[in-house]
């Protein structure tokens, strides 16, 4: 077993190596997304399977995805040793594409790794009461939240987030992309002090074990 390393890859994207060597892609946005880094990006399909609601999984079937794993909220598979349990989140989710396609609900993710650590990728969301239920089902230990505001959780509501859930760390997300993302990750520290839960600050590109 190794340490958990974390990547960010801008804006949602994040690049996590568990424990057992695994590698987990969280909302990959690699096309049009001003904030990736270009010595991230992939130079060739890679053939990962992909996890995610029935509609999207459906929809990149058509597109010739061929590694699909399609799940719904409350289920739980498990994939390459690693547990998934896909969650609630509250947002709006389609896709336009020649047209505008539903694109199933928004979703989270609760994935358990090899050495028994569970993290919490929130997804685009707003607070929502069931985190506490999240919370006392899963125990995760960190929790990818958004905090950009004006289209998801404000660092402030991000904060109540991080404390209904119980997590050791918050790793801050969807924010700093395009200027009406206005949240800040040294905003949701003050929003967070005296909570004992650590804020992890990376910039595009970096890594943190």
């Amino acid at each position: 077993m190794q340490g958990l390393a974390i990547t960010w890859l801008g804006h949602s994207s994040f690049r996590v190596r568990t424990p057992g060597g695994k590698e987990i892609l969280f909302d990959p946005w690699y096309t049009g997304n001003p904030a990736f880094p270009e010595a991230a990006r992939p130079t060739k399909a890679t053939g990962a399977t992909v996890v995610g609601i029935w509609e999207i999984c459906s929809y990149l079937g058509t597109k010739g995805v061929k590694n699909l794993e399609p799940m719904n909220k409350g289920g739980t598979i498990t994939v390459q040793g690693l547990r998934i349990t896909m969650t609630d989140a509250r947002h709006s989710s389609s896709f336009n594409d020649h047209g505008v396609h539903n694109l199933g609900e928004a979703a989270g993710f609760v994935v358990k790794l090899e050495n028994g650590q569970t993290i919490y990728y929130a997804g685009d969301t707003c607070l929502f009461g069931d985190m506490k239920i999240i919370a006392e089902l899963y125990q995760p230990d960190i929790a990818f939240l958004p905090i950009g505001d004006r289209f998801t959780m404000g660092p402030d509501t991000a904060a109540i987030a991080a404390k209904w859930l119980g997590v050791k760390q918050v790793v801050p997300m969807h924010y700093g992309t395009f200027p009406l993302l206005t949240g800040t990750p040294e905003q949701l520290e003050q929003h967070l002090s005296g909570s004992g839960i650590e804020v992890l600050k990376l910039k595009r590109g970096e890594t943190a074990e």
